[in-house]
């Protein structure tokens, strides 16, 4: 407890715990990793915590030149997925002392505001969606320490880029579909300039292009789930060959395709399999329920902040994407006779 009216001090802390002033330091600043034992630094933490001490992250910043907060900047939050990278990335961050400043791009797409006076004076790091890369730069985020999420290795803006392995998924979603018969398919694209939805499309082409009589027709539609009815709709309806499988980029743009398929008095997935990507919770909320690529959303942000952390220190980030799963429900099925 502390004592009396006075706030402790890490000299305080130090005494309780039988250390030096400069071990209190090293371990509550997270820094004594190689310096002191981990039973030194338990007995640390513990005497920190019976005093009921609080270090003055103010003045420790001050002197570090710090302000031990990092901004995420995302699309904005129509999903639950984007929420599940900030509940990681913020998990990670409060480990080591940090903040996270939450930023979602206006509409989604497209410049922003500058949130702050100086994004540069007022932030230790970004950690930025290319899907909002817009953003990003009205903000001059690139300027700063700067991980990029699913964003191209070869030509990322950031010093680390960290993505999900959705290029596996995508070749998972065209071997099953392939597997249960189809051979004419339909993608539903995200009409968003990114390099994720232009990894979705190139290797569904390939994977579906490898085995002969395929066909991919492709549909542009807006992440929404009546943009994505409206495009489907059209799609579906135009003449020639209609497709048994219905590729659709996310699971919102599957809740549109299932839209279209009843206007269209069409069954799924007796007349057409869909299949979506993220594996939402609106993917178990449709009937049928949805197949769908299942992306660690959490894990997605702790990985990135994980990299900040790494890049602000001058360490070298975890190299690799994150693996991702198949995730087979209703929604599929071999193509029917008719």
């Amino acid at each position: 407890m502390a004592r009396g009216s006075t706030r402790p001090t890490s000299r305080d802390v130090a005494q309780a715990a039988g250390v030096s002033q400069a071990a209190v330091s090293l371990v509550l600043g997270d820094k004594w990793r190689g310096r002191v034992s981990e039973t030194t630094a338990e007995r640390v933490r513990e005497a920190a915590r019976e005093l009921g001490y609080r270090p003055n992250l103010a003045a420790r910043n001050l002197r570090l030149g710090r302000t031990r907060t990092v901004l995420l900047v995302v699309p904005a939050l129509t999903t639950e997925f984007f929420a599940g990278v900030y509940t990681g990335a913020a998990r990670v961050a409060a480990r080591h002392g940090f903040g996270v400043v939450l930023y979602p791009s206006p509409e989604g797409i497209g410049p922003a505001r500058d949130p702050f006076a100086s994004a540069q004076a007022a932030l230790d790091g970004v950690i930025a969606s290319s899907m909002a890369a817009d953003a990003l730069t009205a903000i001059r985020g690139d300027q700063l320490p700067l991980v990029m999420l699913d964003s191209d290795p070869e030509g990322s803006l950031g010093a680390a880029t960290v993505n999900l392995d959705i290029a596996d998924g995508i070749r998972r979603v065209a071997d099953h579909l392939l597997d249960l018969g189809h051979r004419h398919f339909l993608h539903l694209a995200a009409d968003v300039p990114s390099w994720t939805f232009e990894v979705r499309a190139r290797e569904l082409a390939t994977r579906v292009g490898a085995v002969p009589g395929t066909s991919v027709r492709t549909a542009r539609a807006p992440i929404s789930i009546e943009g994505a009815r409206t495009a489907a709709e059209a799609a579906l309806a135009t003449s020639g060959p209609r497709p048994t499988a219905l590729v659709c980029d996310d699971d919102k743009l599957a809740a549109g395709a299932y839209k279209a398929a009843r206007r269209l008095d069409l069954r799924i997935p007796d007349d057409i399999s869909v299949t979506g990507l993220d594996d939402l919770a609106l993917a178990t909320a449709l009937d049928p329920e949805l197949t769908t690529v299942r992306l660690d959303s959490e894990l997605f942000g702790e990985r990135g902040m994980q990299a900040l952390l790494a890049v602000l220190e001058s360490r070298t980030p975890q190299a690799g994407d994150i693996p991702v799963e198949l995730v087979v429900r209703g929604s599929t099925a071999p193509p029917s006779a008719s």
